[in-house]
């Protein structure tokens, strides 16, 4: 695709409205300063400098939807506890969270980053360490489809996300399909699951990343395009997608559509990723809002092949606003005019490099 189409792609996404529908997470980071080494054992002491907590997975997936100027509409369920509201805080301003619902007893799933550096260094993550809640109960399901199934009535795309607390099936995925069906036009459904692939059938499309994959199939893909091939092939004959977006990290993506050839798409900016953490939920979110504005699925995965691509340039969990991907797209297109045999490849690391975060290289911390 051109940039011109990218660009009005871009302009394209402004108001569309997409449910969310799943788990949230929150997502904290643990910052600290490398102080010594301890004498009990070969690891690092640690000086403490500051805790954040942002919203993770569907919490994730919301705010890249309001960050690129669409409306996000959450629905989930979770925790009366003091991460939950860390979370619901750090929800960006556009996203509408009237049906994300607290409940009593119930812990937020807690996915704990410790990061080291030294003073004038960025940190670096040295362990994490997950509190997964699956603590679900009837009430829990029946408030999530409840709200899930109000959220969806004015949506222009769909996103389902499974990071397999309990809280999400596809039976609930089909549920939420066959209420769309009902209204007039087709509305695009996505599941983004970490662990149930090959369970979630006959929706849109699907974005797992290689690693998914790989552990769904039992295979090892590495640079193997004829296994990868075969992969892909075999994901949207087995779920019936109506496309499979297959993310590779430095390798770019894989797009897989009946009865058309894969389309391969190399990774726009630096080849040097700083981070990717979350950065699928930056996929997810870009693909869903360009198939609400009318796109195709090659176009919504070029564009999200560029949001991915300024976004695993920041630290953390993060998100990319319509202005940078503008910006990305248009610097994009000036190096290929520059150098035509690149158009596609990685181009240099200055087109990228505007999106790292200064400094240590971490987002501001909330306490």
């Amino acid at each position: 695709m051109d940039s011109a189409q990218l660009l009005a792609l871009i302009d394209a996404l402004s108001g569309r409205k997409v449910a969310v529908i799943g788990d949230v997470v929150a997502d904290e980071f643990v910052y600290g300063r490398i102080a010594r080494v301890s004498r009990e054992a070969p690891v690092l002491i640690l000086e403490y400098d500051s805790t954040e907590v942002v919203a993770g997975a569907g919490g994730n997936a919301a705010n890249n939807v309001a960050a690129l100027g669409g409306v996000a509409m959450l629905a989930a369920v979770i925790g009366d506890d003091d991460p939950a509201g860390r979370l619901l805080e750090s929800l960006h301003p556009g996203v509408d969270r009237r049906n994300v619902k607290r409940q009593r007893g119930r812990r937020t799933t807690i996915k704990t980053r410790i990061l080291a550096g030294g003073i004038h260094s960025a940190k670096q993550q040295v362990v994490r360490i997950d509190r997964v809640a699956q603590d679900v109960d009837g009430a829990a399901h029946k408030t999530l489809e409840k709200t899930a199934m109000a959220t969806i009535r004015s949506a222009d795309a769909v996103i389902v996300s499974d990071y397999g607390s309990g809280l999400i099936s596809p039976g609930l995925a089909r549920r939420l399909r066959a209420a769309l069906k009902e209204r007039k036009g087709t509305i695009p459904v996505l599941v983004d699951t970490r662990y149930r692939l090959l369970d979630y059938r006959g929706l849109t499309a699907c974005t797992p990343n290689e690693s998914e994959v790989e552990e769904a199939l039992g295979i090892r893909i590495n640079d193997d395009l004829q296994l990868l091939e075969r992969a892909g092939r075999e994901i949207l004959e087995r779920t019936r997608m109506g496309a499979v977006l297959i993310t590779r990290g430095s390798r770019g993506m894989a797009l897989f559509v009946p009865r058309s050839k894969t389309l391969h798409i190399p990774i726009v900016g630096s080849d040097e990723i700083a981070d990717v953490t979350g950065a699928g939920d930056t996929v997810m979110a870009t693909m869903a809002l360009g198939l609400a504005a009318g796109a195709s699925f090659e176009a919504a995965a070029h564009l999200a092949n560029h949001a991915g691509s300024v976004v695993v340039m920041k630290r953390g969990t993060a998100t990319v606003s319509a202005d940078e991907l503008r910006a990305l797209v248009k610097a994009h297109a000036r190096v290929g005019a520059a150098s035509p045999q690149n158009v596609g490849a990685a181009s240099p690391q200055n087109v990228g490099a505007a999106f790292r975060r200064p400094g240590t290289g971490r987002p501001k911390s909330r306490g």
